[in-house]
Order: structure tokens, then C-alpha cells, then sequence
């Protein structure tokens, strides 16, 4: 009798066994570390790793916010980044608004969407070199401003009409981001107001605003502080809509199994460090939110 096949399937269930046991050691371990930490701890773990690629957590309102001195902001922006979007796991609503200010074209543009297992909105504050005639605009590149160029900003995300959360800083790119939630981009409304320097960007900027339709059921102004609701966006949305139903659905599914995976845990701080000590791999995919990875410049 040929003993070769019964060894060879003994020896493979054996190999299955030893590694079932190192992964459920591997995850009750995990489980216990995430455990025994306290919630300074905790806090201070996320905001190590989350550093590095941008973020910070806030705790208070459990979501990801973009730091001021991120590495995003040594990258130009270009619609390319919007219409590629989608096929980065990326699917949203986008409303650039140009508009010409002591000789340079600035751009502050508003988003609204899914950003793989992350629902979430961004404001970002740009402007070019020079200033662009309206043909130019779209495709030119634009560089984020300087710390004295940034503006006061306050954005409050709503998902079916229910508070997700709000954000006041001034900044140059204004995130927020809440994990484990899928949305689509027409469930979510961003109501944000933006402060300028002076009357003359202001008017600027509102102007632009009037311009795509908006009109004063949906902006105000209050002294130098423009407010205004984007729900549906007035910019053509130019990336194709399979692609975008192909990763909603991606993105429906990741949302599911980043919940099932982390299961013991509610709170995005302990589900993000049980992934981080259990499957490290999981834990910086999930942490992928940036969008300057589709185009690098130097």
C-alpha cells in the first residue's frame, strides 16, 4: 500500500491545525492587549500611527481629521485627482469653486462621500501662480497655500439628516472622516462656513458661489464669513458611473468586514489598534485616505 498520499494529507492537517492555533493566539492576544491599555494610552498609540499619514484622531467625536503640517500638503492639486477618484475606492460629490483674487486664480474646493471604509467630507484651499482665464482653470495645477493664507473654517457633515459631526480650524485642508460607516454622497449634506481677510475675497468667492447657482436658500453671508449648504453639486461629476457603482459596492463590503473583523470592539480607536496588533496590514488599509497617492510630483 502506498503510504505517500495518507502522509501527505496527514502532514497538511497538521499545518492547518498549527496555524488555526497561531491565529486564534495571535487574536486573543490582540484582544488582551487592546484591553489592558488605558485610554491615554490608547489615544497617544493612534496618534503615533495615524501621524505619520496625516491624520489625527479626535476622540471626542470618534473620527480622522487631516493635520495642518500633513504630508499631502507638499502635493499639487489637479482635477485628475477627482476624476480618478473611483477607481481608488473613492467615490464622491465635488464642487471646485474658482475665483480670481489680487492676481492669482484660487481654488477652494468641497467633497462629500466614500472614501473606502471611511464616510467623510474635505475642504482644501488653493491658488496658482498667476492669474487664469475661466478656460484655464479646470486644468491647471494648484499649489496649497501658505500658513498665511490659510482661512478660518467650520464643516459640519450630515448623513440622512443626522449630525456625523463638526469641525472649526483654520487650515489649508479641513477633513473629517468616520470609520466603519458606508454612505453614498447624495445621502450626505456639508454645511460649511468659510472666514476671508477681507470684503474683496469674500465677494469673490460668493460671487463664484452665484455663479454655479447658489442662491440665498442655500448662502449667506455675515460680516466677512461666507456660510452655505452643498448637497447635490452644481460641477459636472465626470467619473464614469459603473466605475463609481463598482467600488460603492467594494467599498458596502470593506465597510462590513472592517465591522465583523473588529467585532468585540464599538469604538474606532479599539477597533483600529485590535487590527493594528492582529492584522497590521488591515489596520494601514484602513487608514488609507489620501488621494495625492494617484498622482506623485516631485
Amino acid at each position: 500500500m502506498d503510504l505517500i498520499p495518507y502522509i501527505v494529507v496527514t502532514l497538511f492537517l497538521a499545518i492547518c491545525v498549527i496555524l488555526s492555533w497561531l491565529f486564534i493566539d495571535q487574536k486573543h492576544h490582540a484582544l488582551q492587549k487592546v484591553r489592558s491599555l488605558r485610554i491615554e494610552e490608547k489615544r497617544q498609540i493612534l496618534s503615533d500611527l495615524a501621524g505619520p499619514m496625516g491624520f489625527i484622531y479626535d476622540p471626542w467625536q470618534d473620527i480622522f481629521t487631516s493635520k495642518v503640517d500633513a504630508w499631502q500638503r507638499h502635493y499639487d492639486y489637479c482635477i485628475f485627482f477627482d476624476h480618478t477618484a473611483p477607481f481608488f475606492q473613492m467615490v464622491f460629490d465635488y464642487e471646485p469653486v474658482y475665483f480670481d483674487y489680487k492676481g492669482k486664480t484660487w481654488l477652494i474646493e468641497f467633497w462629500k462621500g466614500q472614501y473606502g471604509i471611511n464616510t467623510g467630507c474635505e475642504v482644501g484651499i488653493y491658488r496658482s501662480d498667476a492669474l487664469l482665464a475661466p478656460s484655464q482653470r479646470e486644468n491647471a495645477h494648484y499649489h496649497a497655500v501658505s500658513d498665511e493664507e490659510m482661512l478660518p473654517m467650520q464643516i459640519s457633515l450630515y448623513r440622512k439628516g443626522h449630525l456625523l459631526f463638526t469641525l472649526s480650524r483654520r487650515h489649508w485642508w479641513l477633513t473629517g472622516f468616520c470609520m466603519g460607516i458606508f454612505s453614498k454622497p447624495e445621502d450626505l449634506h456639508l454645511s460649511c462656513a468659510v472666514t476671508f481677510p477681507d470684503p474683496a475675497m469674500l465677494h469673490a468667492f460668493t460671487n463664484a458661489l452665484r455663479e454655479k447657482g447658489y442662491g440665498t436658500d442655500r448662502l449667506r453671508t455675515e460680516g466677512k464669513t461666507a456660510a452655505f449648504h452643498f448637497t447635490a453639486p452644481a460641477a459636472p461629476q465626470h467619473a464614469p458611473e459603473i466605475r463609481r457603482a463598482l467600488s460603492q459596492w467594494k467599498n458596502r463590503l470593506s465597510c462590513k468586514i472592517y465591522r465583523q473583523a473588529t467585532r468585540p470592539f464599538h469604538k474606532n480607536i479599539d477597533r483600529l489598534l485590535y487590527l493594528y496588533y492582529f492584522l497590521p496590514s488591515a489596520f494601514r488599509k484602513a487608514l488609507y485616505i489620501q488621494k495625492t497617492d494617484m498622482v506623485r510630483r516631485p
